[in-house]
């Protein structure tokens, strides 16, 4: 039986289909600027951007969500976290100034699909078994994505931001960002889990948290 009602179902089809339509608008405002660029090498590029593979884990994740009314609960309180700090980094630390259709994607990726997964989880998602000890299963993500980055920034040449970018800031630069990073991820994870306890208070388990749930769920 599914875990979410039709109505959560279908919001989170909307975000899906609204994070997919901000992924091919990207690549094709890409393509636009650069016509001689094939498809691949315009994926290959943007698949160095945080942004862009968290948005697609949106997609991926929402689809599944709307499709089958379930998924666990720590992976939604962990896509929730991860879009809240690509607005936070970008909007702190990463904003520029854009026109016309570069605009509109940049903002639905970096705020317009960050606030909807956020309203999603605070309206529907199931809370009650989430553990604090799931703030630190939510740094892999970030911390594959940044042996990633940096791996292939040492391949290619090209490193996506600029605090994780060896040649422009040194590595012991990179080395402090790094750990400032994952203490971002990890304080905000305990607060998603702090919101989400007192969430469960009124929206309880259907499936009934009591007992230990184990990790990650």
């Amino acid at each position: 039986m599914p875990e979410y009602s039709f109505q959560a179902r279908l919001i989170a089809g909307v975000i899906s289909f609204a994070a997919l339509c901000a992924l091919i608008t990207h690549v094709n405002v890409g393509l636009t600027r650069h016509p001689e660029r094939p498809l691949w090498i315009e994926l290959w590029r943007i698949g160095r951007y945080f942004t862009i593979l968290t948005t697609l884990l949106v997609a991926i994740l929402f689809a599944k969500i709307a499709l089958t009314g379930r998924l666990g609960q720590a992976w939604i309180a962990g896509i929730t976290l991860w879009t809240a700090i690509v607005a936070i980094v970008y909007h702190v630390l990463l904003a520029r100034d854009l026109s016309g259709l570069r605009w509109y994607v940049d903002q639905a990726m970096h705020s317009a699909i960050p606030l909807a997964v956020a309203a999603w989880w605070l309206g529907f998602a199931q809370t009650a078994r989430l553990r604090y000890a799931h703030a630190a299963w939510w740094l892999a993500w970030p911390g594959v994505y940044m042996a990633y980055a940096l791996l292939r920034g040492e391949i290619d040449g090209r490193h996506p931001y600029f605090f994780i970018d060896p040649p422009l800031i040194g590595w012991p630069k990179v080395l402090m960002w790094i750990p400032t990073l994952a203490l971002l991820f990890w304080v905000s994870g305990l607060g998603v889990i702090w919101i989400g306890r007192r969430l469960s208070r009124a929206r309880p388990d259907p499936e009934d948290a009591g007992g230990g749930d184990p990790l990650p769920r």
